[in-house]
């Protein structure tokens, strides 16, 4: 069976917003924080599927055990897919965060690479141009280290509140960086979930445990053709 592995990168609340999640989530911008140690990935030998991303993936104001990568790692094991899940949610962090930690992130040499990243730069109003450019030099470099790591790409929804043409440029991201490198996507994480109470945490940001299991759902439609 495989075993969950969490690269317990702490960068402080979340700075996050999406798309219909009633009131916008304010806090204050995480101070940067040092990857865990090498240790913590897995060996080469052992298959793995790593999930980069912010606090959705990170599962912040949850048990590990209840984040979506862990809900993967379970369904995994119950199919008899054997690979271990690494989990590199770090809460608060920009597409540029995550580029600056891919490389340390490759050392696992993943198999699978599901990317979530963009939505704390969507609240901070950020240039689409610039985290579009951002998650491609991702891909970029993922192919460039680890040509072997097929990539799933987690699509991403920006707050109303800033517009209507910016919320068209930032939707529009995913699926054109998609296209453009032949990846997997996930249309919208929080597809089902967003703006829902019942099935998010007090912040209306966040989803709670019986959120996180439709989020599991979604990323496993697009991941389990990849695995078999």
């Amino acid at each position: 069976m495989g075993r969950l592995i969490t690269l317990r990168i702490i960068a402080g609340p979340a700075l996050l917003w999406l798309a219909g999640c009633g009131e916008g989530g304010a806090s204050r911008r995480p101070a940067s924080a040092p990857p865990a140690a090498p240790a913590e990935v897995p060996a080469p030998s052992t298959p793995t599927i790593v999930f980069l991303g912010t606090s959705l993936t990170a599962g912040l104001g949850l048990d590990p055990d209840s984040a979506y990568p862990a809900l993967l790692q379970r369904q995994l094991d119950q199919a008899g897919l054997h690979y271990r899940v690494v989990n590199a949610g770090v809460s608060g962090e920009s597409s540029a965060g995550a580029l600056a930690r891919v490389d340390w992130i490759l050392r696992a040499n993943p198999k699978v690479l599901v990317l979530e990243t963009g939505a704390n730069d969507g609240l901070r109003g950020q240039d689409p141009d610039s985290i579009e450019a951002n998650i491609q030099a991702i891909i970029d470099r993922v192919r460039e280290r680890s040509p072997s790591t097929r990539i799933i790409l987690a699509g991403m929804e920006a707050m109303p509140n800033l517009g209507a043409r910016y919320v068209k440029r930032f939707r529009a991201i995913y699926p054109a960086v998609a296209a453009r490198n032949h990846l997997l996507l996930i249309p919208f994480l929080l597809a089902g979930v967003a703006g829902i109470d019942s099935l998010n945490q007090q912040d209306g940001i966040h989803p709670n445990n019986t959120g996180e299991r439709l989020v599991a759902q979604n990323v496993w439609a697009v991941l389990k053709g990849v695995l078999r």
